[in-house]
């Protein structure tokens, strides 16, 4: 992508460096680890190989993800958040995903939460827990009382 050389303002360049409809998704299944091409492509349903790969270059070259090769046969390749701008995106990320939410909960959406798997209702404190439908492992994110989050991993069993 090419990049302009004049900006108004720091956020219309990060706007520029994760737009469009791939990204922030990318980067969003990246917070569960290191994973290969082919895991990436089957957990992002309707992204095709070279779209993913012309974002994930992309990704690369503005620091966000690196990418690390095994040697061996046959050839291994895994993708990964850095640990610089990589995790502070992430950060941005999560607060764009919990005001989503809010907003589908504040409009009687709440059923597309729910058809997609993006959340369940935890018992008694009706806080909600978060986590990717598409992906091997999932994140649970809570909110608990004093704005401390915490997170595990899970891997689910098929």
């Amino acid at each position: 992508m090419k990049m302009r050389t004049e900006y108004t303002c720091p956020l219309e360049l990060v706007h520029d460096m994760i737009k469009g409809k791939w990204k922030p998704i990318i980067l969003w299944r990246l917070r569960l680890g290191a994973t290969s091409l082919a895991k990436l492509e089957r957990d992002i349903d309707g992204i095709t190989q070279k779209m993913l790969l012309e974002h994930l270059k992309e990704l690369i070259e503005y620091g966000f993800i690196e990418k690390k090769s095994f040697e061996g046969y046959p050839l291994h390749v895994e993708y990964s958040l850095t640990e610089d701008m990589g995790a502070q995106i992430l950060e941005a990320l999560r607060i764009m995903q919990h005001i989503g939410i809010d907003y589908l909960k504040r409009n009687g959406m709440e059923h597309i939460l729910e058809e997609k798997r993006c959340y369940s209702r935890l018992t008694p404190t009706k806080k909600w827990v978060i986590y990717d439908s598409k992906s091997a492992a999932y994140n649970i994110s809570i909110k608990l009382i004093g704005g401390i989050e915490h997170e595990c991993n899970k891997q689910r069993n098929y």
